[in-house]
């Protein structure tokens, strides 16, 4: 047995161990406390390691490139990034570099730290501060914003040149659902409860 509040209405619920796919509602409210996850481990190490090779792809590929008459540029994420810094751009270059490039990987080495160790059955030092932080900056993923933003440039550019999407941008918006497929297989209660127990 172990103790969790309600995070609608903070009553303190005495849970018991949960089978896989089982969910725990509030007797007060009727909220849901947590939904266990089967095979947590298992499929948020799958989809972290395959958000890791496409991570790799998306930020050292090219990106885009356009073709008008001889003249052909080529871009990538970073230099993209780049360009708007050198531009003055320099809030809008930060808020693309923290939300599409560095808080993405941020979540995926802070999952595979907290779950490779799971797997393991091994304990490593600053877990709980590491899952902290990773539930911090969660809701800092915006990778399906810059993704649109590029879609909407992609259809306005094409009346001028030629838009060739790399192999960056096939990357880049799969990485958009194999993350989420990550974050979605994430057993937040089981890892609490294995930190916590030392297990």
């Amino acid at each position: 047995m172990h103790r969790i509040a309600c995070h609608e209405c903070d009553l303190v619920h005495d849970i018991p161990p949960m089978p896989a796919r089982a969910t725990a509602r509030c007797v007060r409210c009727n909220a849901v406390l947590f939904r266990a996850q089967a095979n947590s481990i298992d499929r948020t190490l799958a989809w972290t390691f395959a958000g890791l090779v496409l991570y790799v792809v998306a930020v050292s590929f090219p990106f885009l490139a356009m073709k008008n008459g001889p003249i052909f540029n080529e871009t990538g994420l970073l230099t993209g990034i780049q360009l708007l810094f050198e531009q003055g751009i320099i809030p809008l270059a930060t808020l693309v570099f923290l939300t599409c490039v560095l808080i993405p990987l941020i979540q995926m080495l802070g999952l595979l730290y907290i779950f490779v160790p799971l797997k393991l059955n091994v304990r490593v030092q600053y877990a709980m501060p590491v899952f902290r932080l990773f539930k911090h900056v969660k809701p800092w993923s915006m990778m399906e914003i810059y993704m649109l933003g590029i879609l909407v440039s992609i259809v306005k550019l094409g009346k001028m040149a030629t838009i060739i999407p790399g192999l960056a941008v096939i990357a880049f918006g799969l990485l958009i659902f194999v993350l989420n497929f990550a974050l979605a297989s994430v057993d937040s209660h089981m890892v609490w409860e294995r930190l916590e127990g030392g297990s």
